[in-house]
This record gives C-alpha cells, sequence and structure tokens, in this order.
C-alpha cells in the first residue's frame, strides 16, 4: 500500500505540477488582455447582476435554467470556498513564505477572466435532460462546440471521480479530525453526522442545494470574515509591517529575517499560484457546470457574476486569513489550519472555536455542492438514471472518508483537477474566438438598452 501511496502521490506532483500552473495563469493573462481587462471593467458590474437589479442586463424572456443566478453563485461559492482557504493559505506561506500570497493575487485577478468565459460557455451550450433538469459544462461545450466528443468524454469522466473519490473523503476527514480535536467526538459520529447531513440537502438536487447554499454561503462567509476583521482590527499597527512582509517576499525573500528556511521567490510563486488555482477552482470547469443551471437568457450576464466567485473565495477570503496570520506573529508556527486557530487564539481567547466553526462550514458547504457537477459529468456519460445512486454513493464515502486515514486522496484530488483542468482549457482556448464574439455583442445590445432608458424610450 506504501508504493501505492507513493505513486499516487507522485502522480499528483507531475499533473498538478508548475507547467500546469503556468498553463492556467496563461489562459488568465490570455484571456484578462483579449477580452480588455474585463474583470477590473465591468467588476461593478457584476456586484449589480448578483446583488442588484435582478432582471437589468435581460434582453430576452425565455430563461431556461433551474436556479436563480444569484443562487448559481451561492452553490459555486459553496463548492469553492472550502478548508483550503483557511488550510490552504497557510501551507502555501508555511512553504513559500509571505510572498506567496502576492502570487496567489496574481493567480485570483487573472482567473476571474477565465472563470468568466466558463460561465458563457456553459450558458451557451447548456441542454435540457430527460428529466426536465438543465445540464451544461465543458463537456457540453467541448462536444458542440468543438466537436470533440472524445475529448469531452474524458473530461466528464474525471470531473464525476473528483467528487466520489476525492472531495467527499478530504473534507470528512478534516472536519472529522476537527472535532475529535477540539471536543474529542469520535470520527465515527462524525462520519454519520455528516453522511445523514449530506443526505438530506443533496437527495433533492440542484433546487435543493440552492436553497441551502443561498442561506449558508453568505452566513459561513460572514462569520469567518467577522473573526478576521477583529484580529486585525486588535493588531491593526502590524498591518503595513504584514503588508511589507507578502511585497517584499514575493521578490526578494531572502531579506526577511527569521524567514521560511529555503523561501526563494520560485518557492513563492510556485505555492502561491498552486494553492490560488487549487482554491478558486478557476480553469477546472467547476464553474460552467453550476452556472449553466441559473435562469437567464444572457450568457455573458452570468459570466460576470461568475467572476464573483473568485474575487469572493481569494481576493477576499484567503486575502484575509494571510493577512490575520501575519498581523498575529504566528506565520512561523506550524502548518495548515493550526498556524489561523493560533492567530484566533491571539487576539482572543477561545477565538481558534471560531475557526473550527469555520471549517466545519466551508467543509460542509463543499460536501453538499460538489456531488451536483459529479452527477451532471456522470449523467453526461452514463444518463440522468445515475443521479441517485451517485448522491447514495458519495455519503456512504463521506462515512469513510471521516473513518479512514485519506492522506493518500489529497494527491488523487490532485490528479482529477489537474486532468479536468488540462481537457477544459483545450475547450476554452479553442472556443475563445465565440466567447469574445458573444461578450462584445452583449455589451453592445447592452448599451444601447442603457441608452434607450436614460432617454425613456
Amino acid at each position: 500500500m506504501s508504493e501505492f501511496n507513493r505513486l499516487i502521490k507522485l502522480l499528483g506532483t507531475i499533473v498538478w505540477g508548475p507547467h500546469l500552473v503556468l498553463l492556467l495563469l496563461g489562459v488568465g493573462i490570455f484571456f484578462t488582455f483579449r477580452l480588455r481587462f474585463i474583470q477590473a471593467r465591468r467588476l461593478g458590474l457584476a456586484f449589480r447582476f448578483a446583488f442588484g437589479r435582478k432582471e437589468y442586463g435581460e434582453t430576452a424572456q425565455e430563461k431556461k435554467g433551474d436556479i436563480s443566478p444569484f443562487q448559481a453563485l451561492t452553490t459555486s461559492l459553496a463548492a469553492t470556498i472550502g478548508n483550503g482557504n483557511i488550510a490552504g493559505v497557510c501551507t502555501a506561506i508555511a512553504m513559500g513564505g509571505p510572498g506567496a500570497i502576492f502570487w496567489m493575487w496574481l493567480a485570483a485577478f487573472f482567473g476571474m477572466a477565465t472563470k468568466t468565459v466558463e460561465a458563457v460557455l456553459g450558458q451557451r451550450f447548456k441542454r435540457i435532460l430527460p428529466d426536465g433538469s438543465t445540464a451544461g459544462g465543458p463537456m457540453y461545450y467541448i462536444r458542440y462546440g468543438l466537436n470533440l466528443p472524445l475529448l469531452a468524454g474524458i473530461f466528464a469522466f474525471f470531473m464525476g471521480c473528483k467528487p466520489l473519490f476525492s472531495t467527499s473523503t478530504i473534507q470528512a476527514n478534516s472536519i472529522a479530525l476537527a472535532l475529535k480535536t477540539q471536543f474529542g467526538l469520535q470520527p465515527w459520529i462524525s462520519g454519520l453526522a455528516l453522511a445523514g447531513l449530506t443526505w438530506l440537502v443533496i437527495i433533492g438536487g440542484i433546487k435543493s442545494i440552492a436553497r441551502v447554499t443561498e442561506f449558508l454561503s453568505p452566513f459561513m462567509v460572514t462569520i469567518y470574515l467577522l473573526g478576521t476583521f477583529l484580529t486585525l482590527a486588535l493588531f491593526i499597527s502590524r498591518l503595513p509591517g504584514a503588508l511589507r512582509l507578502i511585497v517584499v517576499g514575493a521578490f526578494h525573500p531572502s531579506a526577511l529575517t527569521g524567514g521560511v528556511a529555503g523561501a526563494t521567490v520560485a518557492r513563492a510563486i510556485r505555492y502561491g499560484l498552486s494553492r490560488g488555482a487549487y482554491s478558486n477552482e478557476a480553469g477546472t470547469g467547476t464553474a460552467a457546470v453550476f452556472h449553466a443551471s441559473a435562469k437567464t437568457s444572457e450568457p455573458v450576464r452570468q459570466g460576470l457574476i461568475a467572476s464573483l466567485d473568485v474575487f469572493i473565495d481569494t481576493l477576499v477570503i484567503c486575502t484575509l486569513t494571510g493577512l490575520t496570520v501575519l498581523v498575529a506573529g504566528v506565520w512561523q508556527e506550524g502548518t495548515s489550519t493550526q498556524m489561523t486557530v493560533n492567530a484566533f487564539n491571539a487576539a482572543l481567547s477561545g477565538g481558534g472555536i471560531v475557526v473550527v466553526a469555520s471549517s466545519f462550514l466551508f467543509g460542509y458547504s463543499s460536501l453538499i455542492a460538489v456531488p451536483y457537477y459529479g452527477e451532471i459529468a456522470f449523467s453526461y456519460l452514463f444518463g440522468v438514471w445515475i443521479k441517485k445512486p451517485y448522491r447514495w454513493a458519495f455519503c456512504g464515502l463521506i462515512f469513510l472518508g471521516a473513518i479512514l486515514e485519506v492522506e493518500v486522496t489529497w494527491s488523487i484530488g490532485d490528479i482529477f483537477n489537474g486532468m479536468m483542468a488540462l481537457t477544459n482549457l483545450i475547450g476554452l482556448i479553442g472556443l475563445s474566438g465565440l466567447a469574445s464574439q458573444l461578450i462584445r455583442h452583449y455589451f453592445l445590445r447592452l448599451n444601447s438598452l442603457t441608452t434607450k432608458e436614460t432617454k425613456g424610450g
């Protein structure tokens, strides 16, 4: 078994190596320039679409889909905001130094453009399944947009496998470990409870999931943000120093005293870009599945909303995690979630409870959201009959993940994520011309609509 574990870890390192991270970054840069920095120029409009007038920007009456555009955003956030926002950031700092946060910002900024295009294409090529539900994602735009059914099938296979054999066990094991450490709760009890709570939500499909995430995502983000804001407020005098650590560490880490042993610019870049991409999942295609389910007549409108996935996940939550551990002065103490626990405890007695609660909520939100894109992928391969068996299997693996050692599943997740990204990026590049055309024409129509409204037409 040890040989098998080493082989899986090696494959994970090969697939999710620097070449893939640079490819993800390169595609994001390509779309950023091709779309003329759409993620910056249209950020305000994205927030208006997500949180403002629900019909603003719609130019047609028929809106095919299963959930509202806002529910698509909260469901996608539920899938992306996980323990990577806590443990992943701390690991990046521990391995690459504070400068890794700068490169995480860079990955997020360019990743916003990538997610915009993913959601646009997901909406453009979505289909109505025999059971009346909506389905979209890379397998659909690769097949119907590029006419590459074999590549679409390969993508769907890896997307269907990732929730089953990676997310279910990783999140369940992380939550069970946190509950055992903090409260002494036996893992089998945690696993049974998690499996039951997840089943209650996912058995009803995307509409049931969306109803829960519409409340859960804002709630869990608010709790965590309050904890980080309080910690930052108590150590506000150290904030300029923390920002200096990030900037200097990104380009000249050897200038930092008491820094990470062996820290180099290359290590800061590697861990910052990889953890950033892993956290927000820009380029892996998951956003295209969630946002394809939104009721909208305008793919570009949903694409702008999708860009907020990355903004909230990485530029807000991951940044606050990083700043919290830096201002608290604990960034050289421990790794993973323990670093954040130390930071919160330094600010407040018992502050670590907030981290444990956030870890539970972040992990649970992922557990109820990710089965959706897995079942859509397997429905593409095997038909809609697979949906309910898939949900039952997922819940069963949650229980197993809580009670078994699952270190190797992190590497399995790297392999599935990496293969999803590689196949999806082919689709994105091949359809970049169509995506650019859709976006350009949409803003021409939107500008015309806005002009008419201004003139009272």
